[in-house]
């Protein structure tokens, strides 16, 4: 059995440390891989730190970035065909992305850019890891993959509680309100 975890839409800044739970998630993982949206070559190099690492670019990364990942890859997994793109449908839901496996020619395809979680199984596995520091309307997270005996399954692993970008950006206008009021005081 393989065990591999997915991941995507990361957009962590240079310098930024990789979030302590993918650091624990990856530990012992046969495969990573990564949907893309790094951002930086210094966060590619980051992750390449953790493990076995197969990626892929997304529309956020930098052109360094861009200049050494392809937009899309296939790996073979114990006999399972497994794709990886960032943007896989125009769309909001599946529909896309299932005739994208389709004509990659994959058993299971991992995309990123929805920064929401999905699994969904039907003739092709389909698996949007979600986003650990960028969630929309759902818990930061990531996706772990077991490949055996041909078989492959896939799981959401939530990395924390649920964040709002509204509610950040309240936030931080309370912030800076706060430390305007203390200058002038």
């Amino acid at each position: 059995m393989k065990r591999i975890v997915a991941i995507s839409d990361t957009h962590l800044q240079a310098g930024s440390l990789v979030p302590r739970g993918i650091v624990d998630l990856a530990e012992g993982a046969d495969l990573l891989l990564h949907a893309g949206d790094f951002i930086s070559l210094d966060v590619y190099e980051a992750f390449c730190d953790l493990g076995p690492l197969e990626a892929v670019s997304g529309n956020s990364d930098s052109p360094e970035v861009k200049s050494i990942l392809p937009e899309r890859r296939v790996l073979e997994v114990e006999g399972v065909r497994i794709g990886l793109v960032h943007r896989a449908s125009y769309s909001a839901d599946t529909t896309g992305a299932t005739l994208l496996a389709r004509e990659m020619e994959v058993d299971a395809l991992v995309f990123g850019h929805l920064h929401r979680p999905v699994v969904e199984a039907g003739p092709q596995l389909l698996i949007s890891p979600g986003s650990p520091t960028e969630p929309r309307l759902s818990a930061p997270s990531a996706a772990e993959i077991e490949v055996d005996g041909g078989e492959v399954r896939g799981r959401i692993v939530p990395l924390g509680r649920p964040i709002c970008g509204y509610f950040k950006y309240a936030e931080s206008l309370a912030e800076r309100s706060a430390k305007e009021r203390d200058d002038r005081d």
